[in-house]
């Protein structure tokens, strides 16, 4: 037998046995990955933080003894390219999940998730602090980023925070979220929201940022949807005439630190905000507010209403002059120090 053929022969042996070679670890990584660790055992909650590499996944995993070769599963990850989709969050695994099954919820982040409600009216503060509280979020980093011109900017809104562009609703959110990803979702939320409204914007004389704002202040002097349009009209009538709104929560927005009894000093204090002492509309939004607050200063009561005064009660009376909302005032704050009065004797 010739040299020629020999080599022919050995080369053709080598090919072979690499095909075998590779079908055997093709066969041996496709066992792997259909066939869980266990067909038994309860699900455990993995946590995944931002930043955590395929492979400190793989050993996490392999601890808990949800994967068999940790070794394999980064091996297979690699090959897919999956290094870089592996979401951030709390799973919900097993060791009966085949780790084919495992990257699926890895890469698509079907993680755990947790309802939380941000409620009308809300600052940026109030909500860095419950987002802090429930787990999802660092407060600081959610304060940061939303104070961010530059981030506001990105979202194509002129103001200098998002203070009032993060919509108030109920979120199914993770734990240890990044904060731009939770601030991410609200603004997306806002924009869902108003879009229905688009035609009502255009046709109102105000900009999507005077809206806003009048809507923060409504939704902030009333609880009482059906009352939200009548307190938008007086505020427009007095913007319309030239009055100063004097509105109190735009005062407390303004101080840097509020004890929560209102004087006669702070409503006389010269800040930003304080409509007492500014003309129109303060520099920003004074909280979050909801869509029924918009709808009210897009679509206003057609009333005259120039004033109005709290009745204690959660609702307020509405006055179109000067004489007659100080009777009212009267009135009210008379029964209010009443009861106030009667309360300390009791």
């Amino acid at each position: 037998m010739s040299f020629i053929e020999n080599r022919k022969r050995l080369f053709l042996y080598c090919v072979g046995l690499i095909f075998l070679l590779s079908v055997f670890v093709v066969m041996g990584f496709g066992y792997y990955l259909m066939n869980p660790a266990g067909r038994g055992g309860d699900h455990r909650i993995i946590a995944i933080r931002e930043g955590t590499t395929l492979r400190e996944v793989a050993g996490i995993l392999g601890q808990k003894s949800i994967i068999k070769s940790p070794t394999l599963f980064v091996l297979w990850g690699r090959w897919m390219g999956y290094g870089r989709e592996i979401k951030a969050g709390e799973y919900l695994l097993s060791p009966s999940m085949s780790p084919v099954r495992i990257f699926s919820i890895l890469i698509r982040g079907v993680g755990i998730t947790y309802p939380v409600t941000i409620p009308e009216g809300f600052n940026r503060k109030q909500i860095a602090e419950l987002l802090s509280e429930k787990g999802i979020t660092d407060a600081e980093a959610f304060l940061r980023f939303s104070g961010d011109p530059d981030l506001a900017r990105k979202y194509g809104i002129p103001e200098q925070d998002l203070e009032g562009y993060l919509y108030p609703d109920t979120y199914r959110l993770r734990h240890d979220m990044d904060a731009r990803k939770v601030i991410d979702v609200m603004v997306r939320r806002f924009r869902e929201m108003l879009s229905p409204y688009q035609e009502d914007l255009e046709k109102s004389p105000l900009s999507l940022k005077q809206v806003v704002i009048l809507a923060s202040i409504v939704e902030k002097e009333t609880g009482k949807a059906a009352e939200r349009p009548k307190i938008a009209s007086v505020f427009l009538n007095r913007l319309r005439k030239k009055m100063r709104l004097e509105s109190d929560p735009t005062v407390i927005y303004g101080l840097p630190c509020f004890s929560g009894n209102l004087t006669k000093k702070d409503l006389e204090r010269p800040t930003r905000y304080n409509t007492y002492v500014i003309r129109g509309l303060p520099p920003g939004p004074i909280a979050n507010p909801g869509i029924e607050a918009i709808k009210a200063v897009l679509l206003p009561a057609p009333d005259k209403y120039l004033y109005f005064v709290s009745k204690n009660d959660g609702t307020h009376h509405f006055s179109t002059t000067l004489e007659e909302h100080n009777r009212a005032v009267l009135r009210y704050q008379k029964r209010r120090h009443s009861l106030r009065k009667g309360n300390y004797q009791g």
